[in-house]
């Protein structure tokens, strides 16, 4: 007696992958806040104290985990007698621990500092390098720090993910997402070309002066009648008018 042929079961189809959230803003909505913002500050600027793009390079870099503020105070001095990589790398991991010893994380982050100068000086001749790809090679230096120099140093319309960033691309729904690539991906597809250059700035300072992490200042908030934060306490945004530098 012949056995039954048994047919293969068909293969079962691959389990989809959960959609990337979409910012709950239309075009139009996306563009009047950056409208605003750029009213509000027409040319933002980074907070962080610099002479030329090595010592912003380094400046980003020891901003890790640590207030601007507190990353001026302890750059300033340092910054005065070593603003090249050759420069740094003679004076050393040790004094350039006891500049910046006010800084946590100091230990790590000054041996950082010597091996990206050294770095530079052996793979880029002493200068900074005009791309992310070659930045993120560099000790101590991620996708952020990266994003931010070519932003500031270089012109190029980047978005540099921050704590801040993140918070309020999740909290308003701007451009959700649970890593900073993600939150840097969808701000980087929706906002215009024409605001890109300074966006980045305006959502930091937006989320360290209005849309604060503890409790948002929404009657401060110039986007208040665009935020589709759910607990926002303003409706009405607030005057808009340039912030004096």
């Amino acid at each position: 007696m012949n056995k039954p042929i048994v047919k293969p079961s068909p293969p079962k189809p691959a389990a989809r992958k959960p959609r990337r959230k979409r910012s709950k803003y239309s075009r139009e909505e996306i563009r009047e806040i950056f409208r605003r913002f750029a009213i509000q500050r027409p040319e933002p600027k980074g907070e962080l104290e610099h002479v030329n793009a090595f010592t912003l390079l380094v400046a980003v870099a020891l901003s890790a985990q640590a207030t601007d503020a507190g990353v001026n105070r302890a750059t300033r001095k340092l910054f005065e007698i070593a603003d090249t990589p050759e420069k740094m790398v003679a004076l050393g991991e040790d004094t350039v621990g006891e500049h910046i010893r006010t800084i946590g994380l100091w230990r790590n982050k000054a041996k950082n500092v010597i091996a990206l100068s050294k770095a530079l000086i052996e793979n880029f001749g002493g200068e900074v390098p005009p791309s992310r790809e070659a930045m993120v090679t560099l000790p101590g230096v991620g996708r952020k720090t990266a994003n931010v120099v070519l932003n500031m140093a270089f012109g190029e319309p980047t978005m540099a993910v921050d704590t801040h960033i993140l918070r309020i691309g999740n909290r308003i729904h701007l451009a959700p997402g649970k890593t900073p690539e993600q939150v840097e991906d969808e701000l980087v597809r929706i906002i215009p070309r024409e605001f890109m250059q300074h966006a980045h700035h305006w959502l930091i300072l937006h989320g360290r002066y209005v849309c604060k992490a503890r409790r948002p200042e929404c009657a401060k908030c110039v986007i208040a009648d665009l935020c589709k934060y759910e607990d926002k306490e303003a409706t009405t945004p607030a005057p808009l008018a340039p912030i004096a530098a």
